[in-house]
């Protein structure tokens, strides 16, 4: 049997750890044979593929990126699950294990529906996938944004500035809430909860009075509560949306002027997503792909790998699709409590 395997999407930290595990379970314990398809679905619709054996695969776990490449080709602009199953035919290729985020997943959901042999596994650094606890690639995000404020908070001290650190999250908070929280940030800003600069100016003068340097946690899709839409100044996208970043930019000179406190913005941008993984995100996408290998074994087409606790479970892809995890309120409130 012959198992193709892509990575679709942005990157992350983990995918390469996921590739390794599939190949390595899949060869040692079942014979199975592996093609990777080069730049996501783009490498299949276009049949660019690259031989995926143990001595290609070993010792990449630790590396970021994916060794495939990636890309946000959608399959269905290039011929759909016709070109799909041509391709696997001629390649002899039997099952596909489709390792990518929301965009991702559900093009293999439609794939799947119309009868091609594929399994997911799901990859996010936001951890904005319903159906699963958590995502590879998030923890490790988490970290290089955390080691990043920690930075900011030594020369903030040094100088009595409020710092401000922009981290990614489009439409949930998750990055900003964990990272903030232990970084100890004075406030931390999220999509879900839209804020007034008065609240914000309140919690970074109430950190100042108590002879600290003000540290803000914003991620780039949070809105005040005066703002309709997020801050976006570079066009749009790929799929037309608007290419966010720049909100601590915008909110810095805000409170500069209303309390006369220097204020600076870094924005990590594409840092979050670069790097060696977390050991973390190494063993939660050596166990994700592990698992889709014993999906492939058990036939469980159209469904994809989650975490729940600390068990791996499979679920339909239909779980994970359609809704966005966000952070609950009552995760916010506690939170907000360190505020100030």
């Amino acid at each position: 049997m012959s198992v193709g395997i892509l990575t679709s999407g942005g990157d992350c930290p983990g995918l390469n750890a996921v590739i390794r595990a599939s190949v390595f379970t899949g060869s040692k314990l079942y014979d199975l044979e592996f093609v990777g398809y080069r730049w996501g679905w783009k490498g299949l619709v276009e049949n660019d593929t690259v031989p995926l054996g143990r001595p290609q695969v070993m010792g990449i776990s630790k590396q970021g990126g994916t060794i495939l490449g990636s890309s946000r080709t959608n399959p269905f602009d290039f011929g759909g699950v016709e070109r799909v199953r041509q391709v696997m035919e001629e390649g002899g290729v039997d099952a596909l294990i489709a390792i990518g985020g929301e965009g991702t997943l559900a093009a293999a959901q439609r794939l799947s529906a119309e009868g091609i042999h594929i399994v997911g596994v799901p990859k996010t650094i936001d951890n904005d996938l319903s159906a699963t606890d958590y995502t590879f690639g998030f923890d490790t995000a988490v970290q290089i944004a955390t080691d990043a404020m920690d930075r900011l908070r030594t020369t903030g001290d040094s100088h009595g500035r409020c710092m401000v650190a922009e981290v990614m999250g489009r439409h949930v908070g998750w990055i900003a809430l964990h990272s903030g929280m232990a970084a100890g940030a004075h406030a931390i800003l999220i999509p879900e909860q839209k804020t007034s600069i008065d609240q914000i100016c309140s919690w970074v003068d109430s950190a100042r009075s108590r002879g600290r340097a003000p540290l803000i946690a914003v991620a780039e899709g949070f809105k005040l509560d005066t703002m309709d839409d997020a801050h976006s100044e570079r066009g749009l996208d790929a799929f037309g949306r608007p290419r966010l970043g720049g909100i601590g930019e915008y909110l810095a000179p805000m409170i500069e002027e209303r309390l006369g406190i220097e204020t600076r913005s870094t924005t990590l941008g594409h840092i979050q997503r670069g790097g060696t993984p977390t050991a973390y995100d190494r063993v939660l996408a050596t166990r994700y792909g592990m698992a889709a290998i014993e999906m492939i074994r058990e036939e469980r087409w159209g469904e994809m790998v989650a975490l729940h606790g600390t068990d791996i479970v499979k679920v339909p892809f239909s779980d994970a699709l359609g809704k966005l995890k966000t952070v609950p309120q009552d995760r916010y409130d506690e939170a907000r409590v360190l505020f100030g």
